[in-house]
């Protein structure tokens, strides 16, 4: 056996030597490689006879064969033409009772000849596929798995190939929908999720896959399918901020300890692959960001698919999915009604029976019903979920807990649809803020928050506030309608148009000296130049005005002689005293010129209005301008009546709600946020909560010394003299500190003089003077 074993070893070794030659010069082994293939298609056919009776050294020969006409198969295509289509029939015929090493290498030897373009990605697709649905082995499929997914993504390394793509997820679309019930469903879910991470699939193909998952009859299928819509999007995201936060390379630092460090091919080989890193990270940045659409965006039919799945799986009473499986589905369909603003009325009473405190996963039923609600929704429908909230969670008789997060609820559907509530049951609800437990009055008042900006209406005349009681009065906020939608402009568009006023009057401000100076020449912009003609043509309408009234009023104006234009003195000359009649006359008319002003002043905001609403068809915005105006809505929103630490914190949590986007769900930990307040916490939880805050004692006493030192180690830099002698081992210093104790007095003498010179010329190297 040891001698069939050395000769083995002894073949390989040529196989490996004549594949090095081979590949050197093609044409002048081509007779050794003819009798070596001649020896593969013997081992073949013995092989092909009994395949379950096949010697363990006719094994390893056959594989060794194998892998030396795949390695150089590209060198003499004429000869190896059938070799790829004879190792998919070996594969297809005996994948079961194959060797595991034998049945790896026939794997391996296809995707090579797949590399060297021998054969087709197709072709290797819908030979590894089959195999990997259809196979018991649980190491065969590991392996094909992961040869498909490398193919895959090896085919669009460089372009999308649109073909490829088109070809497998045709195959992965059929899977799913000829046989609903079967599991091997579960591979094309698989498949999809893992191309959709790696953003290989971005298309509404492979949504149309997940969404055929989504309504198979098996629960593995279907629970893979639906929390790829849930969070498919997700580890997409996670995936390119990992990619994105790799460990950046410190050139300097490596620079440093090459130029320190002995010279090596080595290390130079390492600067290399750097520098290449470094540049190939920056060509990467300034590549534009592919547009990434969520897969919930490109479903073709949301309303169907909506409506299929709750009927399916929620409203059927034969359904035989668990409580885990239903509410991953329930959250699916509520996010889609809520994103898309659909209409399934039937979904609203399903909740009925679930809100209850008792219900296991309840905050998760309170948070599928706020995904599920949006402003077109009745109010009808809300009322009565509402009122069941309230009922069940919110009573004096509730635990802290349940009470928080039912009024968290509660708000959180009242953000959607304020007008799922009434008079009445707001202000029994906002007389909670006055709740000795922290939990239940934050969310009352949260409540309370929101009613002052959506429906101040609604709310007592005490509760209302400053700015909602101001905005009532003055018109500003209105009552909601049902369905109403706001007009479709940019808000704030105002707040910008003043401040480009503004600017403008800074300007001018600042050139009017100098166009005096110069002798009233013409330095303004172009920009300037158009603000003055508009401003010329408001004057000219404002002229034509006076025109047309002084017309209707018929014949010439007197004009007193004491105020003569031609007379240069009379302008310093004081006004004539008036008799008691004119006194009687000039009230009149001041009152009149009072209302004239005012409905001139109506006049004139009704125009700015006009032309604010205008300022966004007439000019282009810059990105400039649009962060200008993120900048203008952030500062009138936030009070500035508030000291600055409150106002600071204030912009803060105002930002992080604009930031939240709508796609992103509701979740049970949300509505659970102000419970956690109501809990008592133990004894250990509270010295853990402490702990947290101050962290290690070790790293609090550290001095700044030490830090910068702890610092300098971690960027590879190196430390002083000075430093190093301090950290000298002591027996290594007692010779030196006997020698000092042995100086006569001369020596001392000695040492001190030169000492002194040396500072004087400013140390050894002489740097002074």
């Amino acid at each position: 056996m040891k001698r069939k074993l050395g000769a083995l070893e002894k073949v390989h070794a040529d196989l490996s030597s004549l594949q090095y030659k081979i590949r050197r010069d093609p044409t002048s082994y081509k007779e050794d490689f003819v009798s070596q293939y001649s020896q593969y298609e013997a081992q073949r056919e013995i092989f092909l006879q009994a395949p379950a009776s096949a010697t363990d050294a006719g094994i390893i020969s056959f594989r060794d064969l194998i892998g030396f006409v795949s390695h150089v198969a590209d060198c003499y295509p004429t000869l190896t033409a059938r070799f790829p289509e004879d190792l998919i029939h070996i594969l297809n015929l005996c994948h079961e009772n194959l060797e595991p090493e034998l049945r790896e290498k026939i794997v391996g030897s296809l995707v090579l000849l797949r590399r060297k373009d021998i054969l087709d990605s197709p072709r290797l697709l819908q030979t590894l596929f089959p195999l990997l649905i259809s196979t018991h082995s649980k190491s065969l499929r590991a392996l094909l798995y992961q040869k498909c997914l490398s193919d895959v993504r090896t085919s669009n390394s460089k372009t999308t190939n649109h073909r490829l793509n088109r070809t497998f997820q045709t195959v992965l679309y059929n899977l799913l929908t000829l046989d609903r019930t079967s599991a091997k469903g579960l591979w094309a879910v698989k498949i999809t999720r893992e191309l959709w991470k790696r953003q290989i699939w971005t298309d509404s193909k492979a949504v149309e896959i997940m969404k055929e998952a989504s309504l198979a009859d098996n629960e593995k299928v279907i629970g893979g399918g639906v929390r790829f819509f849930l969070g498919g999007d997700k580890e997409r995201e996670e995936l390119e901020d990992e990619s994105s936060d790799e460990d950046a390379i410190d050139m300097g630092k490596l620079k440093h300890q090459i130029g320190i460090n002995k010279k090596t091919k080595k290390k130079a080989r390492q600067i290399e692959n750097a520098v290449a890193t470094v540049k190939r990270k920056e060509r990467k940045k300034k590549q534009p960001h592919p547009l990434n659409f969520s897969a919930f965006h490109l479903l073709h039919d949301p309303q169907g698919f909506a409506e299929a799945l709750f009927s399916k799986n929620l409203e059927n009473s034969k359904s035989k999915l668990n409580l885990e499986h239903k509410l991953l589905v329930l959250q699916l369909i509520t996010r889609l009604v809520g994103l898309h603003k659909l209409t399934i009325m039937s979904l609203y009473s399903y909740f009925i029976k679930y809100l209850t405190p008792r219900q296991p996963s309840v905050t998760t039923f309170l948070a599928s019903l706020a995904q599920a609600t949006h402003n077109l929704v009745p109010p009808d429908v809300l009322e009565p979920l509402v009122h069941k909230i309230a009922n069940e969670f919110v009573s004096e008789a509730a635990a802290a807990e349940v009470a928080s997060a039912g009024l968290n609820a509660i708000r959180e559907i009242c953000v959607r649809q304020p007008l799922a509530m009434n008079d009445t049951l707001l202000q029994d609800l906002v007389m909670y803020r006055k709740s000795k437990d922290k939990g239940v009055m934050m969310a009352a008042k949260g409540l309370l928050g929101l009613y002052r900006e959506v429906g101040p209406e609604m709310l007592k005349k005490r509760d209302r506030g400053k700015d909602a009681a101001m905005g009532l009065r003055s018109g500003e906020r209105k009552e909601q309608r049902f369905g109403e939608e706001a007009v479709g402009n940019i808000e704030g568009l105002e707040l910008l148009e003043k401040w480009k006023q503004g600017e403008r009057q800074k300007k001018l401000l600042i050139q009017k000296p100098l166009d005096e100076a110069e002798g009233g020449q013409d330095v303004l912009g172009d920009g300037d130049e158009e603000e003055q003609e508009e401003e010329e043509e408001d004057d000219d309408d404002a002229w034509e005005v006076d025109e047309d009234s002084d017309s209707d009023s018929g014949g010439w104006q007197d004009v007193s002689s004491d105020y003569d234009a031609n007379d240069p003195g009379d302008n310093n000359k004081r006004p004539s005293k008036k008799t008691k009649h004119d006194d009687l006359v000039s009230e009149e008319d001041a009152e009149k010129i009072d209302e004239e002003d005012k409905e001139n002043i109506l006049q004139q905001e009704a125009e700015s209005a006009e032309k604010i609403s205008t300022l966004a068809t007439t000019r282009i915005l810059t990105p400039a301008d649009l962060a200008k105006l993120q900048e203008l809505r952030l500062a009138v929103t936030i009070d500035k009546a508030l000291p600055a630490s409150q106002r600071k914190r204030a912009t803060a949590a105002h930002q992080a709600t604009l930031n939240r986007h709508r796609d992103d769900p509701l979740t049970a930990a949300e509505i659970e946020g102000l419970a956690s307040l109501s809990k008592k916490s133990t004894r250990e939880e509270r010295i853990a909560a402490a702990k947290e805050g101050k962290g290690d004692k070790d790293e609090v006493r550290k001095s700044t010394t030490a830090r910068r030192k702890e610092q300098k180690r971690e960027q590879g830099k190196s430390t002083t003299n000075r430093e190093k002698a301090r950290k000298k081992n002591f027996l290594m210093t007692l010779g030196k500190a006997k020698g000092k104790q042995k100086r006569s007095l001369i020596d001392r003498g000695k040492v001190l003089k030169a000492h002194r010179e040396r500072e004087k010329r400013g140390g050894k190297r002489g740097n002074k003077g």
